[in-house]
């Protein structure tokens, strides 16, 4: 009788340890579900990031070879302002005006 009960206890104690296990692999099983979503999620935004990035780099590029145009434009515009008055200049020592 004495056996038919211990072994009813351990029945009862196996059981209660298979639905804890149970319950914990359960648990374990959401919890790897929710980070897989957000490993997707973040994996999701670098993605996004990325290309944003490279859309942000060929803008520079962009913009940087148009400033470059514009320097060497400026500068040439200088250097033809430089030589006009250069002209000018060596005008009016030939030819000063008289009053």
């Amino acid at each position: 009788m004495e056996l038919a009960k211990d072994r009813d206890e351990q029945e009862m104690m196996l059981k209660k340890r298979n639905e804890e296990l149970e319950k914990a692999l359960r648990e374990s099983k959401w919890r790897e579900e929710k980070m897989i979503s957000e490993l997707q999620r973040t994996w999701e935004r670098l993605r996004v990031a990325e290309e944003a990035e490279e859309r942000l780099c060929s803008q520079l590029g962009e913009l940087e070879a148009e400033a470059v145009n514009q320097a060497r434009a400026y500068h040439s515009r200088i250097l033809s302002l430089m030589n006009d008055l250069s002209q000018a200049h060596n005008l009016l020592h030939l030819h000063p005006v008289t009053s």
